[in-house]
């Protein structure tokens, strides 16, 4: 039944299941830790040794405590009202430079202890006069206990904040979700002839097994499958756009583990005194900018009166629309991602007043875009990412990914690339975006090697305001864990980074999917920084 001219992989279409390799028979032995089951179109992915490796790598460097037992109810689950912290030795001579320590314990609905790790917590410390704040390092003692250490960096009073983003039983939910309801967003396809048109659903992988097209992308392998319109052909296809959220994910049982007033990002508080008295350094001490930029560096900086500054790269602050013109006279900027990166766009193009937006016709909020000064000879531009890409309309043609974008682009000294791509892959088993990941760094790997004074910028996922619904599809901890991986794969490639995590965590604003404009200036000042830097 199947004809080649539908471009039918018989392996694609596994029919009876979305993640079983070999059917049906390793969910039936749940008890029984099988390897991972590998996500349907994940069956084509052929990895080098190098890859497999380092994919292995990259899961073990992400995996998450498990609690002791399969399903625990909810009154033995994490109660943050019942949990405290305490500030290790909070009288103690401090100093700007020194290590705080602080101590989380976490209890049940009952006040009793718990004894396993696995919750998902947010910290921060912070001096609300000053407009000063910087995240914590977390350690999961695996006990019910966590450290967290903070590197104190401004003089002063200096408050402490623990929240509980997630109990461990919710993430075990969320863990479950990803591997086992990558359909939970949905996304279809307009097809289109004459006066005749038709839409069908389009994921990554698509189970049962009725005609597909696939839509696989021939340059970077990336897979996407749209179910066959009943009488138009594939190559009828105009649109792409998201197509809605599934309901009715959890059981009566698990709704109790996301609830907005109870245990999504609560305030854990303090047994005892939740600040300190910070003293100055004695002396003019430079250390502080000693460290060549790495992603990993912990906090990679902290606000002060409301200015980002970065522990890895000095940054300066372009106040003036004209310093921005200055810096960036004579350059193209390619902005490739989401609509967190599109804020970018959005902010240079209004404050900039030489820079105006070319009308390309193009819809609201999806792009492409294109903001021009003649006079400067600037061209910025902004396009999204190929799907999966939670958009409403991409028309077909538009539908591009950064690796060909990249494969495209010339580069050399006024050339200027940033890059975000994070949240539209939440719902997604890790192995989808680390595949993502490695077509965009194979491409970014050639052009630097090709014209290796092109200037690459990549910007990190950030928190968000979360609810039950959200949670199950945009997580934090989802984005926490992509957001590893990515730090992971691009280190050591002559990339830098905008911490847009800790810019949105260590703010004293409400936590937001679009952080505010003052945050999106400091993501800004940071990303031009490295386009201008200052000469010392």
């Amino acid at each position: 039944h199947l004809f080649p001219s539908q471009h039918l992989d018989g392996d694609t279409v596994s029919g009876s299941s979305w993640i079983t390799e070999n059917n049906v028979q390793h969910s039936l032995s749940q008890t029984t830790k099988t390897a991972r089951k590998p996500y349907c179109a994940y069956k084509q992915q052929a990895l080098s040794r190098r890859e497999e490796e380092e994919q292995e790598a990259l899961l073990t460097a992400i995996q998450w405590p498990n609690p002791p037992s399969g399903s625990i109810p909810f009154g033995q689950s994490t109660d943050p009202t019942r949990s405290d912290f305490m500030i290790v030795k909070p009288s103690g001579f401090l100093k700007v430079g020194d290590q705080l320590e602080v101590l989380v314990r976490v209890r049940d609905f009952q006040g009793k202890p718990k004894q396993y790790g696995g919750d998902y917590l947010q910290a921060r410390i912070h001096s609300p006069l000053l407009k000063a704040g910087a995240t914590g390092r977390i350690v999961d003692c695996h006990n019910g206990l966590y450290k967290v250490f903070f590197t104190l960096l401004w003089p002063g009073e200096v408050k402490v904040s623990v929240s509980l983003v997630h109990p461990s039983e919710a993430i075990q939910v969320l863990l479950r979700l990803r591997e086992e309801r990558p359909d939970r967003v949905y996304f279809k396809s307009s097809f289109k002839s004459g006066r005749y048109s038709e839409t069908t659903e389009c994921n990554v992988c698509l189970p049962g097994d009725l005609p597909l097209c696939n839509f696989t992308d021939l340059y970077t392998g990336e897979p996407w499958f749209c179910y066959k319109p009943r009488k138009l052909p594939c190559a009828s296809r105009i649109s792409h756009a998201k197509g809605g959220y599934q309901k009715g994910l959890l059981t009566q049982e698990e709704s109790l583990f996301f609830q907005s007033d109870v245990n999504i990002k609560r305030p854990i508080l303090s047994s005892g005194p939740d600040s300190v008295i910070v003293k100055p350094k004695a002396f003019a001490d430079s250390s502080s900018m000693d460290r060549a930029e790495d992603p990993i560096v912990s906090p990679s900086g902290y606000y002060y009166e409301d200015q980002w500054r970065s522990r890895t790269h000095w940054i300066h602050h372009f106040n003036k629309s004209d310093d921005i013109t200055k810096c960036l006279q004579g350059k193209i900027i390619h902005l490739f991602g989401d609509s967190t990166i599109r804020q970018w766009f959005e902010y240079l193009t209004a404050f900039v007043p030489d820079l105006v937006e070319f009308n390309l016709g193009s819809p609201k909020n999806v792009g492409p875009f294109m903001s021009v000064d003649l006079k400067h000879n600037i061209l910025l531009k902004f396009r999204c990412h190929g799907p999966p890409i939670r958009f409403s309309t991409v028309f077909s043609s538009e539908l591009h990914y950064i690796a060909n974008e990249l494969d495209g682009i010339v580069g050399g000294r006024n050339t200027v690339i940033a890059i975000t791509i994070w949240s539209h892959f939440s719902t997604f088993p890790v192995e989808v975006y680390m595949r993502r990941l490695r077509s965009i760094r194979r491409a970014v790997i050639q052009l630097l090697d090709r014209s290796p004074k092109t200037l690459i910028v990549i910007r990190t996922a950030n928190v968000q305001e979360l609810g039950p619904e959200v949670s199950l599809f945009n997580s934090d901890w989802y984005s926490f864990q992509l957001d590893s991986v990515m730090r992971r794969m691009f280190s050591g490639i002559a990339v830098h980074f905008v911490d847009a995590w800790e810019m949105s965590l260590a703010h004293y604003l409400p936590h937001n999917l679009h952080p505010k404009e003052v945050i999106v200036r400091n993501q800004i000042d940071a990303f031009l920084s490295y386009v201008c830097p200052l000469q010392t």
